[in-house]
């Protein structure tokens, strides 16, 4: 046996599975892992990781589910042809991406989809373990790609999808990574089971653009007493996450985490808005435009405005693998409920976590030598569980949700 396959391996298994993120995490994960192309992105591959035990890029097996039928491969010759995977790449790692494909299981809920919220998360948690068990790997970590939902609609609303899928991932006893805005884990019923579950998770609302320089300017001016009148913001994109944002609803969800990091780094909330415009012809590009209005000494009026222009997916992917990675890592070492170490990847990071993106950097570098120091299943000054999902009772099964609301 190779020492490849002797190694324990580790899934990660993506919600949003057959997405342009998914399709370039497990592009992007088969050819780094090849030697086809460097780890540029990827802050688990910088030397303040070596040594920290984390997973290798080869190691990893990756699943998923989805409510879309165009497979892997095909959306990776689409993303070719965008301009967001570079020429030959797709079909270098050809293999890895029908592997992928082949362990993609149907989402949900879905137009006519008549089974219970209940009976959804079972079947979710069901497909986690089988892949799991098939592939014999040693643990996975379940990752929300997905488009962003509407913002919750109040407490006797449905579930929404993503925290049908957090709950699977619980009761599969898998770490949660919410890369979306969506609810996931911040629903009272998924928050609670977390609690009771003792699984590390992290999230949410991946932080890889307009947000990522945000946090970096919105200290600047804080730190040189420079008064911040107005911040305006406009974001143009396409792609499906453009067409999920054209819904105002959805678009509130993502644009509160861009608004909260000003407040939490400037003290106060300065006037102006953020707006997001779905530019279908754009396809997966996006371009983040923001205007600050601020006072200089004496009372001097000056103006800075940035441009961000960048690929959604190919910003985003390498952060995935760093946080499957990481949570992995976690979970190994016996960690459990909100990973706030990881808030440098997010625009609204679960647990006590400073804004700033260098104060977050600073807490993430100090979290690898935690892990460095730390073995199998050991603690590194964070709350300690078991490390695996709470079976749900007999009568959260099959009355509803049960106590889960």
């Amino acid at each position: 046996m190779s020492a490849s396959l002797s190694r324990p391996r580790v899934g990660v298994w993506l919600i949003g599975a057959r997405g342009s993120v998914a399709t370039t995490v497990v592009t992007g994960c088969a050819a780094v892992a090849a030697g086809l192309h460097p780890p540029t992105g990827m802050v688990t591959e910088t030397p303040a990781f070596t040594d920290s035990g984390l997973p290798a890029l080869s190691d990893l097996v990756f699943g998923g589910h989805d409510t879309v039928d165009c497979p892997l491969p095909k959306r990776a010759e689409t993303l070719t042809a965008g301009g967001v995977l570079p020429p030959g790449v797709a079909t270098a790692v050809a293999a890895e991406l029908t592997a992928a494909e082949r362990e993609i299981r149907p989402g949900g809920p879905t137009p006519g989809d008549t089974r219970s919220e209940a009976e959804l998360i079972t079947a979710f948690a069901d497909d986690i373990r089988d892949f799991v068990h098939r592939h014999e790997l040693e643990r996975a970590v379940v990752v929300n790609v997905a488009s962003t939902e509407p913002a919750c609609q109040g407490p006797d609303a449905p579930l929404p999808a993503s925290t049908l899928y957090a709950l699977a991932a619980l009761r599969a006893g898998c770490p949660y990574v919410n890369f979306t805005p969506s609810e996931g884990m911040h629903h009272p019923a998924a928050a609670r089971e977390a609690e009771r579950s003792g699984l590390p998770y992290a999230g949410r609302d991946g932080k890889t653009g307009q947000t990522l320089l945000r946090s970096v300017l919105g200290p600047m001016f804080a730190q040189r007493a420079l008064t911040v009148r107005a911040w305006s913001g406009t974001n143009l994109l396409g792609g499906g996450d453009g067409a999920a944002l054209a819904d105002p609803a959805a678009a509130a969800a993502k644009n509160a985490g861009k608004e909260r990091v000003l407040t939490d780094t400037l003290g106060t909330t300065p006037q102006g808005e953020t707006h997001i415009d779905d530019v279908p012809a754009l396809g997966d590009w996006k371009t983040a435009w923001d205007h600050i209005a601020f006072d200089g000494f004496l009372g001097t009026r000056m103006i800075l405005q940035t441009t961000w222009q960048g690929c959604d997916s190919a910003l985003a992917a390498p952060l995935v693998l760093d946080l499957a990675r990481l949570t992995a890592r976690a979970h190994e070492s016996g960690l459990s409920g909100p990973l706030d170490a990881l808030a440098f990847y997010f625009k609204d990071p679960v647990g006590d976590a400073p804004s700033g993106l260098a104060e977050q950097y600073e807490a993430l570098t100090g979290f690898a030598q935690r892990l460095r120091a730390a073995g199998p299943g050991e603690g590194t000054g964070l709350r300690q569980g078991a490390g695996e999902g709470r079976e749900l009772g007999r009568e959260e099964r099959t009355n509803g949700m049960g106590d889960l609301r």
